[in-house]
């Protein structure tokens, strides 16, 4: 057994043993396991290496941070409420278009933050009582909701766990538009789909119409929507009009949306704001340190590339059943850093853009597993359940169409990638 790979064993038991045998945070683990590597591989505690890599994920983090800012202004100015209640009235007369609606409505927060737990927090807060006032019963919206936000999560145009694979494997963020689509897009909406055929087999269009009547009081102004056109039509501009539109990055943009929000209805203020978003974000943002720091001893040690050497050895049908394994970790961010990132040297000899966005998928999964079961949790506690494991008993199929589909797009990735790229 090569010395590297006894580093790398002793840094994923470390980061397994905190976890699940002493119940630390994912990030604490994360950065437990990168000290322990660092003495393990002859360097003592590199504090030096640590810092830098608790820094390797800095533009994620001011992303992460900036983007709950500016979701939280949206739903305290009620434009996240207005447009919620503006769905069920466009498309209540179709229960099936509706769903699906409402389900990229619930991944819309996870597609500007790349977090998955803000879809849950807002918009999967706001739809809860419209798919249980349409008929569906709690523990089915629960899910619905919870499977939604791991599909906000891979979607673009910001998606942290392919930044995390990414930075492990020196690639930018580039060119992931139609990949993210790819593998996002699609599993929504067979997953509303049956959502609505399995959950909603009865409309009850009167329960609705009564539903719409009682909200009616309240009004909704079009200048509460302006800062939300200003964020996405700037980064679109950014992107597609980068001649004419000044670059002002991803972080800046959400600040000056928040700051146009606050402008749209009074009493909402700033630091009220932004101490409660950063407070929500912050396990995130701790994950992100650890999984700079854990990347860093790798490429310190040389464990980095004896992955990258020894991925490409290893048996093409081992290296789907290692992918199928990624939803297991308890976590997104952890599963692309520890699994997702040596799986890209595995499919070296495919398209790297759509290999990491179904290893994306997959990874986004584990947001939903034990021990942890984070998403379920946060559904469970909207929809008022105690046993958070029923949410994701209801989740299991959705779950196994989703990891089927990131499957299929990994064993195709260069078809899809000479068809769609």
């Amino acid at each position: 057994m090569s010395f590297e790979l006894i580093i790398l064993i002793c840094m994923l038991a470390t980061f397994a043993s905190g976890i699940f045998l002493l119940k630390m945070p994912a990030g604490v683990s994360l950065m437990l396991a990168a000290v322990v590597g660092g003495l393990i591989g002859g360097h003592g505690i590199p504090v030096r290496h640590l810092v830098e890599g608790g820094f390797g994920f800095l533009e994620a983090i001011m992303i992460i941070s900036t983007a709950m800012i500016f979701m939280r202004v949206m739903e305290d100015t009620g434009a996240l409420a207005g447009i919620s209640k503006g769905i069920l009235k466009l498309f209540h007369r179709n229960p099936t278009i509706l769903i699906i609606v409402i389900t990229f409505f619930v991944m819309f927060p996870g597609m500007l933050t790349g977090l998955s737990s803000t879809c849950i927090l807002t918009t999967g807060a706001l739809v809860a009582p419209i798919l249980i006032a349409i008929g569906m019963n709690r523990l089915a919206s629960g899910a619905l909701i919870a499977m939604a936000a791991v599909f906000g999560e891979v979607a673009p145009p910001i998606s942290i766990p392919v930044m995390i694979i990414g930075g492990g494997v020196d690639m930018p963020y580039i060119g992931f538009g139609i990949p993210l689509l790819l593998a996002s897009f699609p599993a929504a909406i067979i997953t509303a789909l049956y959502f609505r055929f399995r959950y909603l087999p009865k409309y009850n269009i009167e329960q609705v119409l009564e539903y719409l009547k009682k909200s009616e009081d309240t009004k909704y102004g079009i200048k509460l929507y302006l800062p939300l056109f200003f964020v996405i039509l700037y980064m679109i501009g950014e992107i597609r009009f980068h001649e004419y539109v000044p670059h002002l990055g991803v972080p800046l943009i959400f600040m000056l949306g928040a700051l146009m929000g606050l402008l749209t209805k009074k009493g909402v203020k700033l630091i009220e704001v932004s101490r409660k978003a950063l407070r929500s974000a912050m396990p995130v943002m701790a994950i992100l340190i650890g999984v700079g720091m854990f990347l860093q001893i790798l490429a310190l040690t040389g464990v980095r590339g004896y992955l990258a050497v020894t991925a490409l050895g290893l048996p093409e049908g081992f290296r789907y059943f290692a992918a199928g394994l990624m939803p297991f970790m308890g976590s997104a961010y952890a599963s692309a850093s520890v699994i997702g990132v040596p799986l890209v040297y595995v499919f070296i000899g495919k398209s790297a853009l759509i290999v990491t966005a179904a290893l994306v998928l997959m990874a986004a999964l584990g947001d939903l597993m034990p021990p942890p079961s984070l998403l379920c949790a946060y559904s469970a506690q909207i929809v008022e359940e105690k046993n958070h494991f029923k949410i994701l008993r209801i989740c299991l199929i959705p779950i196994a169409v989703s990891m089927t589909i990131g499957i299929l797009i990994l064993i195709y990735a260069q078809e899809l990638s000479n068809l769609l790229l």
